[in-house]
C-alpha cells in the first residue's frame, strides 16, 4: 500500500492533521535512543481512545504491522518499526484528567511527561515515585511499557507498584480495563502489572490510574568513597539492613570514577575505587 492509497485508507480512523506518510517526516520516528532506525510507512498522532481502537481494527485488518512509541527515549530498540508499516506517536495524547491529593491518584494520558505528572502532583504535595533520568522527556505511557523506574525505586519500587489501573487497547482492538482505585485489590488477575513492562506487545496503553506520594518534607544527599567494589558491596548491605533505608541509591565504579576525573573538575581521594550516591528522605529528626 503506497503512501498516498494508506494515507486515504487512516482517514477513516483519524482525522487528516494526525497523519503523516511524507518520508522525510516520517523519518524521525523511525528510531529511538538505542540508535537502532527503520522507515515507518506512515506516523499517527492519535488524540483518543476511540481513534486507537479503530486504528488497531484496521492495521488489523490489512494486516499492516504497528508500533507504538512516545518520546523515543527508550534504549532496546522496541519503538523501532523494523517491519515498516505505521508508527502510533503517543505525544499528543498527552492530558492530566484528574488529580485526586485526597485519594492519592492521578489519572494521566500517556502522552504526559514524567516531569509533567511530577509538576502537577507537586502543586498538591505529591509526586510519583518512578524518576528516570530522562524524565524531563519520556512519557508516562514509556515509563509503563518499560517499566522504567529510575533512582528511587530502592525505596518506593517501579511503576508496577504504582500504578492503581489501566485502560488498554489489545491487538484486537479490544478495550481491557484492570485495577481498582486502592491500594489493596485482591479480586481476579493482576493484570495491570502484566501490562506494565510488556513494551507494547500486549496491549496499547490509553489511560493510567497512578498512585501518588506524599511529597518528603526534606531530601539529603551524600557521597560514600571506598577503596574496592566489595567494601562498597558490604556497606550497600549493611545500610539496606537499617528500619530507615535510602530513597536513592547509586553505585559507582572504580572506572567510571576516572573516567569523571578525567573530564571534570570533580576530584577524588587517592586510591578511590568505589562510590556510593546517597539520598534519603523523611523528616529533618530523622535525617540527622
Amino acid at each position: 500500500m503506497n503512501g498516498d492509497v494508506l494515507r486515504k485508507a487512516l482517514l477513516a480512523c483519524l482525522p487528516e492533521q494526525a497523519i503523516l506518510t511524507d518520508p522525510a517526516g516520517c523519518l524521525p520516528y523511525g528510531y529511538d535512543n538505542s540508535r537502532c532506525q527503520a522507515q515507518p510507512d506512515a506516523v499517527v498522532f492519535p488524540t483518543s481512545h476511540e481513534q486507537i481502537v479503530r486504528l488497531v481494527h484496521f492495521c488489523r485488518d490489512q494486516r499492516i504491522p504497528l508500533t507504538c512509541r512516545g518520546y523515543g527515549t527508550g534504549t532496546t530498540g522496541a519503538t523501532v518499526p523494523i517491519r515498516g508499516g505505521i508508527v502510533l506517536s503517543t505525544e499528543r495524547f498527552n492530558r492530566i484528567l484528574e488529580i485526586h491529593p485526597e485519594d492519592r491518584y492521578a489519572v494521566v494520558e500517556p502522552g504526559v511527561t514524567n516531569q509533567q505528572l511530577q509538576e502537577a502532583a507537586g502543586q498538591a504535595g505529591f509526586f510519583w515515585p518512578p524518576d528516570p533520568t530522562s524524565a524531563a522527556f519520556c512519557s508516562i505511557g514509556g515509563n509503563l511499557a518499560y517499566n522504567s523506574a529510575g533512582p528511587r525505586a530502592v525505596k518506593y519500587g517501579t511503576p508496577r507498584e504504582n500504578t492503581l489501573g489501566l485502560i488498554a487497547v489489545t491487538g484486537s482492538g479490544e478495550t481491557l480495563k484492570t485495577g481498582v482505585y486502592t491500594t489493596k485489590g485482591v479480586v481476579g488477575y493482576d493484570l495491570t502489572r502484566l501490562l506494565i513492562g510488556s513494551e507494547g506487545t500486549l496491549g496499547i496503553i490509553t489511560q493510567a490510574t497512578l498512585k501518588l506520594t506524599p511529597t518528603a518534607q526534606h531530601i539529603h544527599t551524600l557521597r560514600a568513597i571506598y577503596r574496592n567494589v566489595h567494601a562498597a558491596a558490604r556497606a550497600v548491605s549493611a545500610i539496606m539492613a537499617q528500619s530507615v533505608i535510602p530513597c536513592a541509591l547509586e553505585f559507582i565504579d572504580g572506572q567510571a570514577i576516572r573516567i569523571i576525573q578525567d573530564y571534570s573538575d570533580i576530584r577524588f581521594p587517592e586510591g578511590s575505587g568505589a562510590m556510593l550516591m546517597i539520598e534519603v528522605d523523611g523528616p529533618l529528626a530523622g535525617l540527622r
